[in-house]
């Protein structure tokens, strides 16, 4: 374990050692002739949900002095749903997707003891943060095969920011895609503003040998994934999840609350565009930069592949903010858009539905 710290549709919307072979059984050759067949039964899965829960967020940094962190960090691979009836082969950092986040203070060192056990994977696997200064942000110490002896790496988090961090063998787009990214947030010295509650989501795509919302086992399609043209774009690895008919239901607010989210964008190719319906973000820290005067009101930001953001909102108003990918093709049809459910009493100074 890590020691430290739908509403579905357009109706919603309103490297180092071996390889991995692209032939591998949860993988698809592009000229089997298997579109002909359709796809294999969906598989039984090993999990309830592969979606992380967007609530669980470490406290806030409470100490004013450099500490030591050790963690440890295991990859397992898992069947899971994308959407009920379809199944793929997810990778993860600690069976979820985006993995759990990591919290410390700028001037902090973590001390990582990383894992790849036999039993629970099937490919090779690494670790690369953004946030360390190091060959391959030490990933290129951290490779390993299923089963071999864990690796231990230790580094000091002198980049104040939220930043990404992914797993970076040779074949990372497919391990990316496939779920293994996360973000660490690396407080200022100073800390952050209080907020009242805040929120984890992680963006990703799937390139798939089945058609979107096709029943059935999906096989990663390299080809797909060079031609950039996801079967899914997913958040929290799951399609429409935290939505009102999704497997998780929407997250939840209350009105008057200061909402902080977290938004992961692990590609491994599209650039999301994000925009809270109903909303903006009243101050956005651009691409994970802690330290510069936030942006002020921002409909939609662009978050590129590798980059975490993160934004604010203040809730005034009952009723839903959808977080969407703004290319809305993604959000409408492809499973890129979660609900936040805010609950309270109405403000007809801000909002009157009547009209009146």
């Amino acid at each position: 374990m890590l020691q430290v710290l739908a509403a579905s549709g357009t109706a919603a919307v309103a490297g180092c050692m071996a390889t991995d072979n692209p032939t591998d059984e949860d993988t698809k050759p592009s000229d089997d002739g298997s579109d002909d067949e359709g796809l294999p039964a969906a598989e039984p899965v090993d999990v309830d949900t592969i979606g992380g829960d967007p609530t669980d967020v470490p406290p806030p940094v409470d100490w004013d002095e450099p500490r030591t962190h050790d963690l440890t960090v295991e990859c397992s691979e898992h069947v899971a749903e994308i959407e009920p009836g379809a199944t793929f082969h997810f990778m993860t950092f600690e069976g979820q997707v985006p993995g759990p986040m990591i919290r410390v203070r700028e001037g902090d060192t973590l001390n990582l003891t990383f894992r790849v056990p036999e039993e629970s994977n099937m490919h090779p696997h690494n670790i690369d943060f953004h946030a360390v200064y190091g060959p391959g942000g030490g990933a290129e110490h951290t490779t390993l095969a299923p089963g071999d002896e864990e690796a231990t790496i230790s580094a000091t988090m002198d980049y104040a920011g939220v930043h990404i961090y992914h797993c970076a063998v040779p074949n990372m787009d497919h391990h990316i895609s496939a779920g293994m990214f996360g973000a660490i947030l690396v407080e200022p010295r100073d800390g952050l503003p209080e907020v009242d509650r805040e929120l984890y989501l992680g963006q990703h795509e799937l390139y798939t040998d089945g058609d979107t919302g096709e029943e059935g086992h999906h096989s990663y399609d390299f080809d797909a994934g060079a031609a950039e043209d996801p079967t899914y774009v997913l958040f929290n690895g799951e399609a429409y999840g935290f939505t009102e008919d999704g497997t998780q239901g929407p997250m939840h607010a209350e009105v008057g609350e200061t909402v902080r989210l977290y938004f992961a964008s692990g590609g491994p190719n599209l650039t999301s565009a994000v925009h809270p319906i109903g909303n903006v973000f009243s101050r956005l820290y651009r691409d994970g930069d802690l330290l510069s005067d936030p942006a002020r009101n921002v409909e939609t930001t662009p978050v590129a592949p590798g980059t975490v953001t993160m934004g604010e909102m203040e809730m005034k108003v009952p009723g839903p903010v959808k977080v969407v990918d703004h290319a809305l093709s993604r959000a409408g049809r492809k499973g890129a858009l979660a609900v936040i459910d805010v609950e309270g009493e109405e403000n007809p100074d801000i909002y009157d539905a009547s009209g009146e």
